[in-house]
């Protein structure tokens, strides 16, 4: 076997919310990572589908962005928007 070709192999400290909440149109159980890493974005996951984005303010304006990366429809989108604005 070859030896393994690391790109970076890093230990970093990470604050880590889990929230779930309900909205009009669905339901979001998600994990939300932030570090040093990702240059101030935070990692989001949505822990009911296994779809995680990384996300900033720049992202949330992005048209289709939210939709794309957790495959939302438009209406589920804008909720999960909405609750990330208020967390960034």
């Amino acid at each position: 076997m070859s030896e393994r070709f690391y790109l970076y192999d890093d230990t970093v400290e990470t604050k880590t919310r889990f929230v779930s909440f309900m909205g009009e149109n669905s339901r979001f159980d998600l994990a939300i990572v932030k570090s040093d890493r990702y240059y101030g974005k935070y990692l989001v996951m949505n822990l009911l589908s296994s779809r995680f984005a990384i996300i900033g303010e720049d992202d949330l304006n992005e048209p289709g962005y939210i939709e794309h990366a957790f495959s939302l429809e438009e209406d589920e989108a804008t909720e999960l928007r909405e609750f990330l604005y208020e967390m960034v």
